[in-house]
């Protein structure tokens, strides 16, 4: 495959599989429904995962629909790219190595820009960063309570990304699809 088209699918199948991981983390973390950011994710999911909603059952504040439509976007852009020569389990395995590098990408990125905007924007509303803290604090307020004060200073974002970036090198890079 031409590396610009490679690109090209990549970035879709990557954008599409991060708007149905942010629909199910803001159903997970319990974010603020009624910001804009949240209500753009909502309708550019519902077409797709509503569907698929009604069918699975309730779960309380799991969205399934959604993970699995990630996982499913992680399965295709597999199938795509490899052109039908994997087999079945190893499909459902690229995807959700996929999934999870993916994941695992959004959460590093988010807290590079939360510590980013901390130092431009302090004291400043934005809605998207109000959204990014609500999304990052099942990570960031365990290591808050374990890391020791030291006064103005929160080590945490700091901590994060370094277990993340390990996360990231140890999970496989199955078949070069990720």
């Amino acid at each position: 495959m031409n590396q610009t088209l490679y690109m090209i699918v990549d970035l879709i199948f990557r954008l599409a599989t991060m708007l149905f991981l942010v629909r199910f983390l803001l159903q997970a973390c319990a974010a603020d429904f009624y910001n804009p950011i949240s209500q753009a994710v909502v309708k550019g999911s519902e077409g797709i995962a509503g569907p698929l909603r009604r069918l699975l059952p309730k779960t309380g504040r799991w969205d399934f629909a959604s993970l699995i439509l990630a996982w499913l976007m992680g399965i295709a852009f597999a199938a795509l790219i490899t052109m039908g020569s994997l087999g079945p389990a190893q499909y459902l395995v690229a995807g959700l190595i996929r999934t999870l590098t993916i994941l695992v990408d959004f959460y590093w990125w988010s807290t590079l820009l939360l510590v980013i905007a901390s130092f431009v924007t302090q004291g400043n509303y934005h809605p998207a960063l109000s959204l990014l803290e609500e999304l990052l604090a099942p990570l960031m307020t365990p290591l808050r309570n374990i890391l020791p004060t030291a006064g103005p200073l929160d080590f945490s974002p700091m901590v994060l990304i370094l277990l993340l970036s390990i996360l990231q090198q140890s999970l496989p890079r199955a078949y070069g699809l990720v």
